[in-house]
């Protein structure tokens, strides 16, 4: 493969967000590092942010304009991170098919494409790359687990059953595991689903479909049997080629000398030998007042020290808050390399969303989670750190309800425990175990991830070539 290297090409179109967009620049660099050419898609507006990620590399980038006069979406947006509302999150992934023959006008100007990786909700990406005959991988930004739990519940109709909301139900492909009806959206609950979700589900299906494969943003050691099952069921292969966060490339030292506020603060801690609570739900999640007072009392009350980063949207949080715990409290309303906040040495828990991205960065830092999950997958992954894994805890609601109403008691008792107590030391070192695990398995040359993808372009290029 080594003497033609430089004429493969690898076209990769992440959806517009940016929890979707990240994994996939970071294999970007994973590619480039292998010295392939890439070709990034994104819109005008998402162009500064994925330029700057592809800053120093030969990474090509072409923009094509977003759809214009979407209902519900106002004008001038690109991405999930600034809907007014994630209700209309369908609806906006929807709209991304108007961009279908701009990016198909693009590909005529390709003489090679040896292989495609398009996010899962920019389903009609297969439909062209098809009609090119190029080949596509499908890159789907969540766990194996997750995708095996909800393929064995769907497959097995087992949430159209008798039982209440609540209540727990087999997983009989995986006996040893236990969900909820509530652990799932509707289109999963719905004997006759409909709708936007729905629709997306359904061309995300049939994308998958005509894929030649499934990039994972996972590694092998962490979840075996479910990579395992999925490939054994598949002639698909599913690729594991994480976790891309530790593919980063280390930061330039005019980034090292504009250190945000926020690390520098951490820094102090560090200094005082305090450890801190990372608090944080994703750019996604809508969260009501009524909760956001219920955790500033628990941060409050707990005496813990934290750093909460959270959106614009939310940032009412009550008069005084942060005069009152500013000896031991920060609150960021601004976007943050996540990554670089968890593996800040301070950092000594998580209390997070479960949103795949933010459990692989959680892991690879050796960062014990307490999981709350919101919305999407994020109560599967919740199960999976909690019961599977075994590397956090979860809050508790007052309803017993996995989507239950959180009371300052319950979290700022379980912050306590996940930073003082003795499950918090357990899954402190279990998450320590498989941060080791996850370093060995991005390592150049011997890690199961990187060999894995050395695989992958021997196949996909080799096919092309030949």
């Amino acid at each position: 493969m080594e003497d033609s290297k430089q004429q493969y090409h690898v076209v990769i179109f992440p959806f517009m967000s940016k929890g979707h967009t990240i994994p996939l620049l970071h294999l970007a660099h994973l590619l480039l590092r292998r010295g392939i050419a890439v070709t990034v898609f994104t819109t005008p507006a998402n162009h500064p942010f994925t330029a700057k990620f592809l800053s120093n590399t030969t990474a090509s980038i072409i923009d094509i304009p977003f759809p214009e006069n979407v209902p519900e979406i106002p004008s001038g947006i690109e991405s999930t991170d600034k809907l007014p509302s994630i209700s209309v999150f369908h609806q906006f992934a929807l709209a991304t098919e108007r961009m279908q023959p701009d990016f198909e006008r693009a590909l005529e100007s390709f003489p090679v494409v040896n292989f495609m990786v398009f996010d899962g909700f920019l389903w009609w990406v297969a439909d062209s790359a098809a009609k090119f005959g190029i080949q596509r991988l499908f890159f789907l930004g969540m766990s194996n687990y997750a995708s095996c739990v909800s393929r064995a519940v769907a497959e097995s109709k087992v949430l159209f059953g008798p039982q209440l909301d609540d209540e727990l139900i087999n997983v009989s492909k995986f006996p040893w595991i236990n969900v909820t009806k509530n652990d799932f959206e509707s289109p999963f609950r719905d004997p006759e689903p409909k709708g936007p979700p729905f629709e997306l589900l359904l061309k995300s299906m049939i994308a998958a479909s005509i894929s030649n494969g499934f990039i994972s943003n996972s590694f092998y050691e962490l979840e075996p049997v479910f990579v395992d099952y999925l490939n054994n069921r598949s002639k698909q292969k599913t690729w594991c080629v994480g976790p891309l966060c530790l593919a980063s490339t280390p930061r330039v030292e005019t980034e090292l000398l504009n250190e945000p506020s926020w690390i520098q603060w951490l820094d102090q801690k560090l200094k005082q030998g305090s450890s801190v609570l990372y608090v944080a739900f994703g750019s996604q999640a809508e969260i009501s007042a009524e909760q956001l007072k219920e955790i500033t009392i628990a941060l409050e009350e707990s005496r813990v020290n934290f750093l909460w980063v959270i959106r614009k949207q939310e940032s009412e949080l009550g008069e005084g808050f942060e005069e009152r715990v500013k000896e031991r409290g920060i609150v960021v309303r601004e976007w943050v390399d996540q990554m670089e906040i968890l593996m800040h040495p301070s950092i000594q828990g998580f209390l997070s969303h479960c949103g795949w991205n933010s459990v692989l960065e959680s892991i690879c830092a050796g960062v014990p989670i307490l999981a709350w999950p919101m919305m999407a997958e994020q109560h599967i992954n919740a199960r999976m750190v909690r019961e599977e894994i075994k590397i956090g805890l979860r809050v508790e609601t007052c309803n017993g309800s996995v989507r239950g109403f959180v009371k300052w008691e319950g979290l700022e008792k379980m912050v306590k425990e996940l930073m003082e107590g003795e499950m918090g030391k357990k899954v402190r070192n279990k998450v320590s175990e498989f941060a080791e695990m996850a370093k060995k398995a991005m390592k150049e040359g011997t890690g199961s991830s990187w060999r894995t993808l050395d695989m992958l372009l021997e196949e996909f290029c080799r096919a092309k070539m030949t």
